[in-house]
């Protein structure tokens, strides 16, 4: 599927409308909002998740009947439309948004969606989710993470929106060693595998580069956007964390 790009760019009037001095969309506390296009089972989930976590939260569906998943006392604002529409996202609160989730039930809409958000509104942090996962590397490359199933498409989503920290995939059964996945500052892309091994003192497992998974030489260099996996004593890993929310020292 081919998106135009002349649909996506701002004309020289959508500069304040749009907010192209876009100011920071997540508050002195972290809280942000978040704008979800399609209230199935998996945006319904998010949005109650990111509500109990104390976010702003605006779900987009075409059909209203579908906000009937939502619980009776969710606060987010409901909008009836179609999640690329501009005016849809507009009343969702896009501009404000410092996230934007597209789990509808159809691939084409989720990527189109996640473009507009992304290169007209200006929203850094999107994820799609689709259900042909053959397409998932071509949608890497065009700069929208992708996820590819209710609970589990939920928790990868949090990851992405959420990165700081390390969130451990498995743990030995004594629960010493973990493997983790850990966010990374942007001062570390372009740093050698093995200098973050020294400054971490974990073992880096794999890196997944454009939705395929590479085990990493000693000299490979960490690229924007890689998810990095590591393997380290689970009692290290807030200091592994620590030392990768930050940029790199001096001396590393």
């Amino acid at each position: 599927m081919a998106v135009r790009s002349d649909h996506l760019t701002r004309s020289p009037g959508d500069r304040d409308i749009l907010g192209g001095e876009k100011t920071a969309p997540t508050d002195r506390r972290g809280t942000m909002h978040v704008v979800i296009m399609g209230c199935g089972r998996v945006g319904a989930t998010l949005a109650h998740i990111l509500e109990d976590n104390g976010h702003s939260v605006a779900i987009i569906d075409r059909d209203p009947q579908a906000f009937r998943r939502l619980r009776p006392g969710f606060q987010g604002r409901r909008v009836t439309g179609i999640g690329f529409d501009r005016d849809v996202l507009i009343e969702a609160g896009i501009q404000s948004a410092a996230a934007f989730v597209a789990v509808s039930s159809g691939d084409n809409s989720n990527i189109i969606s996640a473009r507009v958000a992304r290169e007209m509104f200006g929203v850094d942090n999107v994820v799609a989710r689709i259900y042909d996962p053959r397409r998932a590397e071509v949608y890497q490359r065009l700069g929208i993470p992708t996820v590819a199933t209710v609970r589990w498409t939920a928790d990868q989503i949090l990851r992405r929106l959420m990165p700081d920290g390390a969130e451990p995939l498995w743990r030995d059964p004594t629960g010493t060693v973990v493997l983790a996945e850990v966010s990374f500052h942007p001062g570390w892309v372009g740093v050698r595998v093995k200098d973050v091994e020294a400054a971490t003192g974990a073992r880096v497992a794999f890196l997944n580069r454009i939705g395929e998974a590479i085990v990493p030489k000693p000299g490979t260099l960490l690229q924007d956007g890689d998810v990095l996996h590591v393997v380290a004593a689970e009692r290290e890993m807030e200091h592994i964390s620590k030392v990768l929310s930050g940029p790199p020292s001096e001396e590393e």
